[in-house]
Order: structure tokens, then C-alpha cells, then sequence
């Protein structure tokens, strides 16, 4: 029985071909993400620098949102904008 495993990418590469020409799968990689496949399955994604970051400030958005989400609701103080 073989199992189909989804891959959440346009490009692909071999692990072989990831060795021979690595600069040339980043320079892929800089515009959209590349699964590198072992034995013909996804073991690993490359993606830009950029993309990383720009995923790990949303992540970093989703935990503050689940914070906010959680203390919603909860008591409240009043102040004046003058004694701030």
C-alpha cells in the first residue's frame, strides 16, 4: 500500500541535486518555496530569508491575538487620558 504525502510547493529537488547546485536551488527558493525530497518525499522546505521572517512576525501575531482574545472580556479600568 502506498501512502501519498502532499507537497506545499511549486519546485521541487532531489537531495542529489540539492548537493550538486545548492546556490542555484536558493536562488529558487528566493521566489517561492522549494521541497526537497528524499526517496521521492517531502523531508524538508527552502524558502527566502524574507518568507522565514515574514512567517515567524505571523506567527508571532497569532500568539499575541490568542492573548488578546483570552483577556477580552475581563475587567475593566477606567483612567484619563491625563494621568497616562
Amino acid at each position: 500500500m502506498s501512502i501519498t504525502q502532499a507537497i506545499f510547493a511549486r519546485n521541487t529537488v532531489s537531495m542529489t541535486d540539492l548537493r550538486r547546485n545548492p546556490s542555484g536551488v536558493i536562488d529558487v527558493a528566493e521566489q517561492s518555496p522549494v521541497a526537497v525530497l528524499n526517496h521521492n518525499k517531502p523531508t524538508a522546505y527552502l524558502i527566502s530569508a524574507v518568507a522565514y521572517e515574514d512567517m515567524m512576525e505571523r506567527l508571532e501575531d497569532a500568539e499575541l491575538t490568542k492573548i488578546v482574545k483570552a483577556r477580552s472580556g475581563g475587567k475593566t479600568v477606567k483612567v484619563k487620558l491625563e494621568d497616562l
